[in-house]
């Protein structure tokens, strides 16, 4: 069976710290175990990087090698034209996640690169929604595979 990714983006490895108004109290690795959880028998590659760089070669990676990609691109997802590239390369299903609404929020975080190649979109949710990205994600490898 093949993984699902889960890939996290610039500053949250702050989880639990920052913003806590925001992005809520719980760590990133509590969101990690949640996910885990959720996958139940799916193996999961679950990754955060503050790198353009390397979220990309895990991008590369899944590419290869992964089922689905949930990603939470943060700041990347209003910047990063490369991202969204490697993105377009990936022929199963992708989740754009962020905690908070972006819509809610300032300007600047109301156009995604990431969304014109996503399968779909979840914002809002919280770092509790992780595992409902999860459950999303099964559900349309699942569809796919009809």
């Amino acid at each position: 069976m093949k993984p699902i990714y889960i890939l996290n983006g610039p500053n949250l490895n702050r989880l639990g710290k920052r913003e806590p108004d925001i992005y809520g109290l719980i760590t990133l690795s509590e969101v990690e175990q949640m996910c885990r959880d959720a996958a139940g028998e799916r193996p999961v590659e679950f990754h955060q990087s503050n790198s353009e760089e390397r979220l990309i070669e895990w991008v590369h990676e899944a590419i290869d090698e992964g089922a689905g990609i949930i990603i939470n691109p943060a700041a990347f997802t209003f910047t990063s034209i490369a991202l969204l590239d490697a993105l377009k390369m990936f022929k199963g299903p992708i989740i754009e996640f962020h905690i908070s609404n972006v819509h809610r929020r300032e300007s600047i975080y109301h156009r995604s690169y990431v969304s014109m190649t996503a399968t779909t979109v979840m914002a809002g949710l919280g770092a509790q929604g992780y595992p409902m990205a999860v459950q999303a994600l099964e559900s349309l490898i699942a569809r796919e595979m009809r």
